[in-house]
């Protein structure tokens, strides 16, 4: 089985190398082959120019394409590989393009997997992590009430006074800051067409205690059903967010005014913002960058805590490449494997909930960051 690895961004360097290390067969299709040689050196692997035609006729039955190209790419990359009888893998979300392959993927035999890498993707295994332990736990009673907050976030690892740098484009985070989100708060469904208008103070579990601005992110609502949550439970919170240094808020404040300016060259002020912060706020070359995750799964009974868990994650870029990259393509190239163990079945899937790769998956993070470990905080409320 070849694995075509898709993409020489900043973000592949450190899971294409683990799957080199591994003495896996590598074809990695490229764009600009002098990136693609200098981030296998000094290792080997078949260099490919890229184009959706030659991969189609490179592509073998039970072949893997890995696509970390942008995300547009990801659902042509997936019908090329169903159509090849291949599978496919990716770390971002999963779209309805992808959702609608999920059946012939299945009448196929082949594996299609998203929502590994980061978040998404680590932020699942935890809270796969965490529902399991509780319904384990003893704990579960039809009075409980549940709070479950997931939140993650790309940080500098020096602060700057605009709380936040950019690895790549600002588009990206533009776009998203002007996504609608909806999520639970106090028992009730929160939905704000603005992330801003829903900015929470966060104290996180760390070795240090930290303070953060977090702010719900995309839809959270379906993610009940992904993280098999009952659906009798009583929920009294539950979002998955982004996390920001503290302040963030207010140093950004120019730029939600200036997403909140419509009209019709809006599409046009917004890539000259971009431009702008990119300028002002990209990372220097070899600065180090921070990622911060924590999963919190709480419950109450009768307003008193009788059970508290959570995940707290913290890494900071080193020598082995930025934490970003490490914890994205990294948990990207477990995928792979598990794929190549015949470990994933055939249809479409998010990071997998089976306790064996959850489990597995966790403890290879424990070299990847700096801080990883997970906390029982019950004992901590009065």
């Amino acid at each position: 089985m070849t694995v075509h690895w898709c993409g020489t961004g900043l973000s592949s360097g450190p899971g294409l190398r683990r799957l080199l290390d591994a003495g896996h067969d590598i074809r990695l299709w490229h764009i600009d082959e002098s990136a693609a040689r200098a981030l296998v050196a000094p290792r080997s692997a078949l260099l490919r120019d890229f184009s959706e035609e030659a991969l189609a006729a490179e592509l073998r039955p039970g072949d893997i394409v890995v696509s970390m190209l942008p995300p547009e790419m990801h659902l042509p990359l997936a019908r090329i590989a169903l159509r090849g009888r291949a599978h496919f893998a990716c770390s971002s979300y999963i779209t309805e393009g992808l959702r609608a392959l999920d059946t012939p993927a299945r009448e196929a035999g082949v594996a299609l997997v998203a929502e590994v890498g980061l978040d998404p993707g680590i932020d699942h295994l935890m809270a796969h992590d965490l529902v399991a332990d509780y319904r384990a736990s003893g704990k579960v009673a039809p009075g409980n009430t549940i709070s479950f907050r997931s939140c993650c976030g790309g940080v500098p690892a020096v602060p700057n006074a605009f709380r936040y740098k950019f690895s790549w484009s600002p588009l990206g985070v533009l776009r998203a800051l002007r996504a609608p989100s909806r999520s639970i708060r106090h028992f009730s469904e929160l939905s704000v067409s603005h992330p801003w208008d829903a900015i929470l103070r966060y104290d996180a579990p760390l070795p240090q205690p930290e303070t953060f601005e977090v702010y719900p992110n995309r839809d959270s609502l379906p993610y009940r059903a992904e993280y098999r949550f009952d659906p009798e439970w009583r929920i009294e919170d539950f979002m998955r967010g982004t996390i920001r240094l503290l302040g963030w808020a207010d140093a950004w404040q120019p730029v939600f005014a200036a997403l909140e300016d419509g009209g019709p060259d809006a599409e046009t002020r917004l890539a000259a913002l971009a431009e702008r912060l990119w300028h002002d706020n990209a990372y220097a070359p070899d600065e180090a960058d921070r990622v911060v995750l924590v999963v919190d799964l709480a419950v109450k009974r009768d307003g008193a805590t009788v059970w508290h868990k959570a995940w707290a994650l913290d890494a900071k870029g080193d020598a082995r490449g930025s934490a970003m990259a490490r914890l994205v393509s990294g948990t990207l190239s477990h995928a792979v494997e598990a794929i190549l163990a015949h470990e994933i079945p055939a249809g479409l899937h998010s990071a997998p909930h089976d306790p064996k790769l959850v489990h597995r998956w966790l403890g290879a993070l424990e070299s990847q960051a700096q801080y990883l470990a997970k906390r029982d905080l019950t004992r901590a409320h009065p």
